[in-house]
């Protein structure tokens, strides 16, 4: 029995405003930078011998993640979906959340996935926290499961 082959579209990727300028100013420069990785090569190439020539070796891997790295951003830029934030009293995208575990306050800043990093203060709602604020009130103690092991957290704040 043949099966139709089904046209299914990747999910939609969240972002903030914040991290979807970022991700396009990344991608800009990328763009930028490769006309000189190209001008390189071509450089490299006009030395002669490429089985022994580092610098064409080194151009060429150059120019090769310039074109990676673009291509990466065109499909995350294709797929994103600026994940405009309201105060709902409710944590989402967007939200800046300020826990208490009983022994230390920490403010995160749920963001998607590709604009995370915890030691800046913005943590993915697909992380074990983020997952677990998703949703949650101020007041509500949530319980994570990380590889510390399970932790207890107080929301105190949402903005």
């Amino acid at each position: 029995m043949i099966r139709p082959i089904l046209n299914k579209r990747p999910p939609k990727i969240p972002f903030t405003k914040t991290g979807y300028d970022k991700i396009v100013t990344e991608y800009e420069s990328y763009k930028n930078n490769r006309p000189d990785a190209v001008v390189n090569l071509k450089l490299a190439r006009e030395m002669g011998d490429l089985s022994e020539n580092g610098y064409y070796k080194a151009a060429r891997a150059r120019l090769s993640s310039i074109d990676a790295n673009l291509r990466r951003l065109e499909r995350i830029i294709k797929n994103a979906k600026i994940v405009e934030h309201f105060n709902t009293g409710r944590v989402e995208i967007g939200s800046t959340v300020t826990l208490d575990d009983g022994k230390k306050t920490v403010t995160y800043q749920i963001v998607g996935g590709y604009e995370s990093d915890p030691a800046s203060g913005t943590i993915s709602h697909v992380s074990p926290i983020g997952k677990a604020l998703l949703g949650k009130e101020n007041g509500a103690t949530v319980s994570v499961v990380t590889p510390r092991g399970t932790t207890h957290y107080r929301v105190t704040s949402i903005s």
